[in-house]
């Protein structure tokens, strides 16, 4: 059986490592939220032939007065356009110069729009409220949950315990991804939709899922093998628990590959949230959810010896 329990201190180590980068790339560049959030217009279409330069498509925006502009490829002929809110008038006026613009490389070429949307920053502030909101719900009835799943397991740990542990599980399972799009954000314009929101909570789901199963067979042990310490029992259930997490990650972690890699440019950063999601919630529900159980039951008893 393998010693999992034992290198705690090195799973410390490096989530410790991994939520300080995270917070410090949250706290310099902050998430890029998208229109969802902050109010615009968000226009994405494709080039029959090839796409204008960047930097051309820009300057065809500017004269139309739609603010600051983002111009992004998507694929080989796409691109993704976001600006301020506009009017129907407005927003048929870029489609024809973007048109316009196509057409004067190759008179051939041409632009057609496979999507537009245009909220506005009230709306837009009172979804960024919702989400906030709805995310600390779903954490307070996380917590409740597990407290009251475990209510009955009361040696050598309160059941309350079991649900802090978790909670600092969801913390790192959720901190971690929203650094790296944070970073993302400011090297690559990627932006924070309101589906990631949905994304985030589905990270919450699996990992508290994942953190559970893990849970539930340390209260079967305790019963089991009442002659071992608290770290072997803690040990065993996770031992026991190991190969049926990582292959039910794993599943899920090929079909979001391959919603990543061919399931296009609009939903491929949602796939890469929930990819490193699951992946960060399955090894803080094997490493640090059971482990902090483990370093909460040594500190007690080192307290009692006192």
């Amino acid at each position: 059986m393998v010693p999992l329990v034992k290198y705690r201190k090195a799973y410390y180590v490096l989530s410790g490592t991994l939520i300080v980068l995270s917070l410090a790339a949250l706290s310099i560049w902050g998430l890029r939220f998208g229109i969802d959030f902050k109010g615009g217009s968000l226009l994405i279409g494709e080039f029959t032939k090839s796409a204008p330069a960047n930097q051309k498509i820009a300057d065809a925006a500017q004269k139309l007065d739609l603010g600051e502009t983002v111009v992004q490829p998507t694929g080989e002929r796409g691109v993704m356009l976001r600006f301020k809110e506009v009017d129907e008038q407005t927003h048929q006026s870029v489609i024809a110069a973007l048109n316009e613009l196509a057409q004067a490389g190759d008179p051939e070429n041409n632009f057609t729009q496979k999507s537009f949307e245009s909220i506005g920053p009230s709306i837009g502030k009172e979804l960024r409220t919702k989400a906030l909101t709805a995310t600390a719900i779903v954490l307070v009835l996380i917590i409740g949950y597990v407290a009251f799943a475990f209510r009955k397991v009361s040696y050598p740990l309160a059941s309350w315990k079991y649900g802090i542990a978790t909670l600092i599980a969801l913390f790192h399972d959720v901190i971690i991804p929203l650094g790296l799009f944070a970073a993302l954000g400011h090297f690559y314009n990627v932006e924070i939709s309101s589906a990631f929101i949905a994304a985030i909570l589905t990270v919450l789901g699996y990992s508290v899922h994942d953190s559970i199963i893990v849970f539930d067979r340390v209260r079967e042990n305790l019963l089991k093998h009442q002659g071992k310490t608290f770290d072997e029992t803690v040990n065993i259930s996770v031992n026991q628990t190991f190969v049926r997490s990582l292959n039910t990650s794993l599943t899920v972690i090929l079909v979001l590959l391959a919603i990543y890699f061919f399931g296009g440019e609009s939903i491929k950063y949602l796939a890469l949230m929930l990819l490193v999601g699951v992946g960060v919630g399955t090894y803080s529900s094997i490493f640090i959810g059971s482990t902090i159980l483990t370093s909460w039951h040594a500190r007690m008893m080192s307290q009692k010896t006192r």
